[in-house]
């Protein structure tokens, strides 16, 4: 045994050098996109991100941060600890796999033999070694996010539990199962993820307690698995902070005590309770009525009854246990301290949110919600901003609003919900704290006739809606129902339509397509939506692929050439198949530890999807939500090895040792199969794009400027350079998806670093949640008003400017859909605004015209106002990046400097004036960073590769183009060289995105150039034509837009190209014709 051990030890610390190692290598050298760019800020100063926050996450990597040697280093030591950790995971996968592998193996009291040592570490290092190198994990493993330190809880508490299962009948082995409960505790300060391995633990606790399971016991074990994760995620999360509000209401609103007195008197006493319980539980002579009383306060102060809205039920549930624990006779002293113990060391754990607390009233640059009281803690817990799914009952895409007729005007049927407590906005400081309520929730009723149980198809966006329609091939029934006195006929779609798209989208496309990006072979980085050259599983065998995805020779350049392109064969899946197979067969325990690991493998997987219910058109890819299944699998993998070790020693006669080294050394084939498919696309190292890209947007700007930002990568990777690097703090980023709340209007009036509050002339009452929301663009009058009048008409609280016609609630509105902006010329020239050489073209007022527009987001209010405070002090910009429907019809106003554009007080819509030449030349030539994206080692995701594309148009071209019109050959030509120099076609694919580039070039007699960006496009194009005329009829529907784009590249091509040289495009215009000729047949 003392061999075993020392081997399992060895190797385990092996495979945890082997990827750790590896994951040094290939992560990032800085932030990265979507979220790593705010967390690696939050962490590295302890700021709020967004719902439900980190805050032990942000504790840990604040911690490898103080090894930084500059701030530039932050994020080294972040990802870092990313790498670091997720060897640890599978370090922990290792032991984990060679645990399970020797209950079944070796019989309790026999001596390891050489083969089944030999089988047990192969299948450990096997599995183990498969997760380092899969695609998900792998992924995750190289940048500074929450998922590779939530894996690392899920490895650590599997593998706790198996511990536990090896010494449960020794005394004091419950000690395992109160330190996975203070894991479980603290990973709540990670991500939630990890409360999905509770079945898993719950049925290794029911297979050892209980020698003689059975199908009834397992079913009750999973019902109190499943009743512990509600406990967890809605009693313990946010049934604390419930109960702890009522303490701060009592002593804050009661007492006339400081806010937050209630929330330390409320730690004082629940801590007392349960320290109190705990040692009832202990005495030599325990009282029975004193203990129960102790227990069930303590569960009551932690909120674990208060699981729902409202009061009833947890007085039910309080009562339920009240009557169990002084009536029956089964209750355990030792079970009762082993959950006093167990709540005690979760609630330390979870204390870790007072960080939120702390540093939010401490009003850090970035504070996302505000968590600054328990009841705003609450909020930010429950995730509430990004609103509601239906789960079990609810609306469908056709789902209309219960309306009822009141005073003459159709209102909709809302339900009121839970108070919303807000502290009180003061007068004067010597006004005492008190809270009150600024709102109460509520929710709209929706007709019963169109909803549906388990609504899969729930959202009513255009967009969505068709995409139902197709995935589920929707033809609907109809349904009657009553609009308001009006019987109104829609198609509502059936419940098998409903549970098509449930299994086609949700469950393939969103689930069995990641996992077979894993376990099989993944197409391509290139994100689809179900067409069938984009992100699509595929084996690496061609009679398969071809059925699938099409031919599998000469395909498109972004197909053939991307990096995103692994095949493995179905060697993993396969693999994966014989391991669970022989788990399942291997007697009573290998039955026992297949159900743990299928629960683990479910609850972490198709348990995600049925609670995300996803709609279509994700922003990304959602694999990494789903990386603990694919850990689960990873298992069966490593198991495969003793399946394949017993098949050659019972078929293929080989001795037991050689049968087991065999099936070891023929399996790690498969690992180090898919580390060469996978490394290119993994190996993140010398990219820097997020955070240069970041820096470029900061560059675009003037001194003490405002930009406007509005997704995730024009947001994030500005504030990591501000808050982590320290670049342009002068600048001061807006964000207006957030803008909408009033939390972020109360921060953009704080100064943050070099930046002065912005020009907001609002007061928190003007804007408190549920003021002053939307504001209606009701014409009252053709003629246009001006814009201060028109912002002081929405901020009055006059009752006689909230009256419309016919209307008979009050309601914020604009009183005309014309709005003139008046210029302070003077101001514009003193700030620079306007060059000297353009104050000719400046104008004395700006045309807001609203006509398209029917309300005005709390946003948009705010961005006017702005407008309209700042008087021209300091420079506005919108990011380029930022969708037009945000502009509040200001871009013929837009002036465009480099990635942003800025409001001048000239019009520029359709002049050479929309291009700032001067600045944007100095900005794009010397002074933006490209992230190494010239090089061709370096790895660019679809992500990136999307950046670059947008930035040849919206940037050189654009730049090119300008200094054409104005004269300026010399310096255009220095753009286009510089576009082909840091945006290569060996890294960028010439595209449609190089169009205006040859265009250019011709146009500077650059013929040469010219024709080799043409030559290049059009290869490209012709490459993916013959390809898609090769699909068969379903494959080419997925593909006709496609089609077109590039039969409109190439004719553009054909066009330009004979303008400057009659003959070109002859080597390819027969082709091209016939490429048309045949796309109209199949459109006929």
């Amino acid at each position: 045994m003392g061999k075993y051990k020392l081997i399992n030890n060895v190797l385990g610390w092996v495979t945890f050098a082997i990827s750790s190692i590896v994951y040094l290598m290939t992560m990032e050298p800085t932030a990265s996109f979507w979220d790593c760019g705010e967390f690696i800020s939050s962490a590295y100063k302890l700021e709020v991100g967004h719902p439900p926050g980190a805050p032990f996450f942000m504790l840990t990597a604040n911690l490898f941060t103080q090894f930084a040697s500059d701030p530039s280093q932050v994020a080294v030591m972040v990802n870092s600890m990313s790498a670091l950790f997720s060897g640890l995971t599978i370090l922990f996968l290792f032991w984990s796999i060679t645990h399970l592998a020797r209950r079944i193996l070796v019989n309790e009291g026999e001596e390891i033999s050489n083969s089944q040592l030999i089988t047990i570490m192969g299948s450990g290092l096997v599995g183990a070694l498969a997760y380092t190198f899969s695609d998900t994990f792998w992924f995750s493993a190289v940048e500074g996010e929450v998922y590779a330190y939530s894996s690392l809880f899920t490895a650590v508490v599997f593998w706790l539990i198996l511990k536990w299962e090896a010494v449960a009948d020794k005394p004091h082995a419950d000690r395992w199962m109160v330190l996975i409960a203070y894991l479980m505790g603290l990973s709540i300060g990670v991500h939630l993820l990890n409360l999905l391995c509770i079945p898993a633990i719950v049925l290794v606790y029911y297979y050892k307690k209980y020698p003689n399971p059975t199908l009834k016991g397992t079913f009750v074990a999973l019902f109190i698995s499943f009743a512990i994760i509600a406990v967890m995620m809605y009693g313990v999360v946010q049934g604390l902070v419930e109960v702890c509000g009522w303490f701060e209401l009592l002593f804050v609103n009661g007492m006339g005590m400081p806010y937050n007195s209630g929330v330390f008197a409320y730690v004082v006493v629940l801590l007392g309770v349960i320290a109190w319980a705990i040692y009832e539980t202990m005495t030599s002579n325990p009282n029975k009525v004193r203990m129960n009383i102790a227990f069930i306060l303590s569960v009551t102060l932690i909120g674990i009854p208060f699981i729902g809205s409202g009061y009833v039920i947890g007085i039910l549930l309080i009562a339920a246990l009240t009557a169990y624990l002084f009536l029956s006779k089964r209750t355990s002293i030792e079970v009762m301290n082993t959950i006093l113990v167990s709540l005690l060391v979760i609630v330390v754990g979870y204390s870790s949110y007072a960080l939120i607390l702390v540093r939010s009233s401490a009003e850090t640059p970035m504070d996302q919600n505000s968590p600054k009281d328990i009841f705003t803690l609450r909020t930010y817990l429950a995730r509430e901003q990004y609103g509601k799914t239906p789960l079990i009952y609810g609306q469908t895409y056709v789902s209309e609003v219960k309306r009822q007729n009141q005073g003459g005007s159709c209102a909709a049927v809302t339900k009121e919900g839970a108070p919303t407590w807000s502290r009180v906005i003061k007068k004067d400081k010597t006004e005492k704290d008190k809270y009150y309520v600024s709102r109460y929730e509520s929710e709209y009723e929706y007709i019963d006739e169109l909803n549906m149980l388990f609504p899969r198809m729930h959202s009513g966006d255009g967009r969505h809606v068709s995409a139902y329609q197709e995935w589920a091939q929707v033809k609907g029934e109809p349904v009657q129902f009553d609009r308001c006195g009006e019987r109104v006929t829609v198609m509502k779609p059936t419940f098998a339509e409903n549970i098509r798209f449930f299994f086609t989208y949700q469950l393939n496309f969103m689930y069995w397509r990641y996992f077979m990006w894993n376990f099989s072979g993944r197409q391509n980085d290139i994100q689809g939506n179900g067409e069938v050259d984009k992100g699509n599983w595929i084996t690496g065998i061609k009679a398969i692929d071809s059925v699938m995805v099409g031919p599998q020779d000469d395909m498109p350049y972004d197909i053939a050439n991307n990096k995103g392109h692994n095949v493995y064969y179905l060697l993993p899946l396969l693999l994966g198949i014989i391991g669970l197979l022989y788990q399942a067969y291997a007697g009573e325990k290998g039955i026992q530890s297949f159900w743990v690991t299928f629960f683990l493998f479910f609850m972490t997987g198709i348990a995600i999807v049925l609670y995300l219910n996803q709609t279509p058109y994700q922003p990304r890819e959602r694999d990494y939500a789903y990386a603990g299944s694919f850990y689960a699998f990873c298992i069966w993998i490593g198991f495969g090895v003793a399946g394949i070790a017993k098949i050659l020693e019972k078929y293929g006669k080989l001795p037991a040792v050689a049968a087991a080294s065999v099936a070891t050394v023929a399996s790690l084939f498969v690992p180090i199969q898919m580390a060469a498919q996978n490394w290119d696309d993994h190996d993140r190292s010398g990219r820097y794009a997020a955070r240069d890209f970041g820096i470029n947007y900061l560059e675009s700007c003037e001194p003490n400027a405002v930009i406007f930002t509005n997704g995730d990568n024009d947001t994030f990777p500005l504030w990591y350079a501000q808050e982590v690097e320290g670049i342009r703090t002068d600048i001061r980023v807006c964000n207006t998806s957030y803008l909408q709340t009033d939390w972020y209007i109360d921060q953009m009036k704080r100064e943050a670093y070099e930046s002065k509050p912005l020009p907001i002339s609002w007061d928190r009452a003007d804007y408190i949640q549920g003021t002053r929301d939307v504001a209606y663009i009701f014409p009252m009058t053709d003629q246009p008003i001006d814009l201060n009048t028109a912002l002081s008409f929405v901020k009055s609280n006059d009752p006689k400017y909230k009256k419309i016609p016919g209307i008979n609630q009050p309601l914020d509105y604009i009183p005309s859909q014309t709005l003139l902006y008046k210029v302070d010329t003077a101001a514009a020239l003193k700030h620079g605004v306007i060059q000297p050489a353009d104050s000719a073209l400046m104008l004395s007022e700006m045309t807001i015209d609203l006509k398209e527009k029917e309300v005005l987001g709390k946003q948009e209010l705010i961005v006017l106002d702005m407008l309209q405070t700042n008087n021209w002090e300091r420079p506005i910009y919108y990011a380029v990046t930022v969708s037009p429907d945000q502009f509040v019809k200001l871009d013929g106003y837009f002036q465009q400097t480099g990635l942003a554009y800025q409001i001048v007080p000239m019009s520029t819509k359709g002049t050479n004036k929309a291009v700032n030449s001067e600045k944007m030349y100095d900005n794009v030539m010397n002074k933006f960073k490209w992230g190494g994206v010239n090089n061709p080692d370096v790895y660019l995701d679809e992500n990136t590769m999307r950046m670059c594309k947008s930035f040849r148009m919206a940037l050189f071209s654009k730049l090119a183009g300008t200094l054409i019109a104005e004269g300026k050959n010399d310096k255009a030509l220095k753009v286009l060289d510089k576009a082909m120099e840091v945006l290569p076609a060996k890294t960028v694919p010439l595209d449609y995105s190089a169009l205006s580039i040859g265009e250019f070039y011709f146009t500077l007699n650059q013929k040469e150039k010219a024709e080799a960006v043409y030559n290049g496009i059009a290869d490209n194009s012709l490459r993916s034509l013959r390809w898609y005329f090769r699909l068969n009829p379903n494959q080419m529907a997925s593909v006709m837009g496609d089609v077109e784009h590039n039969l409109a590249v190439l004719q553009e091509i054909l066009r330009i190209g004979k303008q400057y040289d009659p003959e070109y495009g002859k080597a390819f215009q027969e082709e091209f014709d016939n490429y048309r000729m045949a796309y109209s047949s199949v459109r006929r």
